[in-house]
């Protein structure tokens, strides 16, 4: 089996950060997003991986390399413009042969992988798996309507009414039975090829496709909230560590990571936090799910519940919640009104000021 993952797409949800950079960079506990779905299909026994990029290609395979450090073995395959997820699987082709193949979104992040659910594809061979969870608004999502044999009836994406509460979570497994149906159905309305509308071809046709549900802590980070609650997961199975310097006048409270090279001084900091390299944190206030990467500055300041990505520096913020802070960015207080004041005041004028 292989992996198809897509790391293209403009991700409009997060702009202004996609105008930049791709969004599956953006960090979990100071690590890329694609990283976790990586490791995942390299915990699969998954080897060979073909990455579908877009716009931003050159800085993905900058983040990724090779696949090496995963002990995967990558192809780049280059999308010119987001057509749809089936048609990146039609323009993969060349590399997924006539092999079955693990298709997975590169921003989704699944806190228990897919080992078991790649185990099952390969031995039950379906023509298609699809992995789906129950969600309270569906009409937000690709929709799944599965019978009491576990097999999928009927697809819809975004419905106004749905048909179940099951949600595709952006993982599948395939046969070489989908080329055939990406090939045959035509753009949808917002003119993509969806992987819905082939696999609904492939079910018309009397094809098995079978869903597999899963209750465990699943995220599209597609949004900034979204994000955030992912990077609440992963920081809840990070173990504190100090490898940096944290001098005698501050107090660290549970699980708190510090990387080598990064200085803590007259601050509090409560876990779970991550703080990356080179960041210098004085005289704050850290709260918990925070991750701090590489190079921020956070002084005189009080934050939580918040990412800040490479080189963002805030300064004499007095509170800071549920916010992602970009590179490079800057967060500082408001200078204060001044206490003088001009006047030009005409002939038999009055005046009064207050203090």
């Amino acid at each position: 089996m292989k992996a198809l993952v897509l790391a293209g797409g403009t991700g409009s949800r997060l702009r202004p950060f996609t105008h930049t950079g791709a969004k599956q960079l953006l960090p979990l506990a100071n690590r890329p997003v694609v990283h976790y779905a990586l490791q995942a299909i390299a915990d699969a026994g998954i080897e060979e991986v073909g990455m579908v990029v877009g716009a931003h290609g050159d800085a993905i395979r900058h983040a990724v390399g090779d696949g090496s450090a995963f002990g995967l073995r990558i192809a780049y395959l280059r999308q010119p413009e987001p057509r749809g997820l089936a048609h990146a699987v039609l323009i993969a082709r060349d590399f997924l042969k006539d092999d079955d193949f693990l298709l997975y979104l590169g921003d989704n992040y699944l806190e228990d992988g897919v080992r078991g659910f790649a185990r099952r594809a390969a031995a039950d061979r379906d023509a298609a798996r699809l992995l789906v969870t129950p969600v309270p608004d569906p009409t937000a999502f690709g929709v799944a309507e599965v019978g009491g044999d576990g097999l999928v009836r009927r697809l819809e994406e975004k419905p106004e009414r749905p048909r179940s509460d099951l949600a595709l979570v952006g993982v599948y497994a395939f046969t070489p039975a989908v080329h055939e149906a990406v090939r045959a159905i035509g753009p949808s309305g917002r003119g993509e090829l969806e992987i819905t509308h082939a696999v609904q071809w492939m079910i018309d046709r009397g094809l098995a496709v079978r869903a597999e549900t899963t209750t465990r802590p699943w995220r599209d980070t597609g949004s900034v909230d979204d994000l955030l609650e992912a990077n609440r997961h992963v920081l809840d199975r990070t173990q504190g560590q100090v490898d940096g310097k944290v001098d005698p006048h501050s107090v660290l409270v549970g699980r708190v990571r510090i990387a080598e090279g990064a200085v803590v001084t007259g601050s509090r900091i409560v876990g779970p936090v991550v703080v990356g390299a080179g960041a210098v944190i004085s005289n704050s206030s850290v709260g918990p799910y925070t991750a701090i990467a590489e190079d921020c500055r956070i002084e005189d300041s009080a934050i939580e519940f918040s990412v800040l990505l490479r080189g963002a520096s805030v300064e004499g913020a007095p509170r800071i919640e549920r916010s992602l802070i970009g590179r490079e960015a800057v967060v500082a207080a408001a200078p204060r009104p001044p206490q003088a004041h001009r006047l030009v005041i005409g002939d038999h004028s009055k005046v009064q000021l207050t203090s």
